[in-house]
């Protein structure tokens, strides 16, 4: 995971998944930390994401607080079938391709 230099954010590149889960649910806690409104994570560079990994996603946004909001920046398409699957109308999560 690497800071975004021109949003507040993070970039993760490689694979979320039992390895480097700690990684990326201690990313998600900094966004929920955070005070902006809008929190971005480019996955441009996402390889593979278990389901674990995107419960945890979901799960951080579900903890945010009222107005706040997570940008999903160009998922892979597996990150955005499970969203849609298991948390359809997640109103804290915005992807954008």
């Amino acid at each position: 995971m690497h800071p975004l230099a021109d949003r507040p954010g993070w970039q993760a590149v490689g694979e979320i998944s039992l390895i480097t889960r700690p990684a990326w649910e201690q990313a998600l806690h900094q966004l929920a930390l955070s005070d902006e409104e809008a929190c971005h994570l480019e996955l441009s560079a996402i390889t593979f994401v278990d389901v674990a990994g995107v419960s945890a996603l979901a799960a951080a946004a579900q903890g945010l607080p009222e107005g706040r909001r997570i940008v999903l920046e160009e998922p892979p398409a597996a990150l955005r079938r499970v969203l849609d699957m298991f948390w359809p109308d997640l109103p804290t999560v915005e992807v954008v391709a």
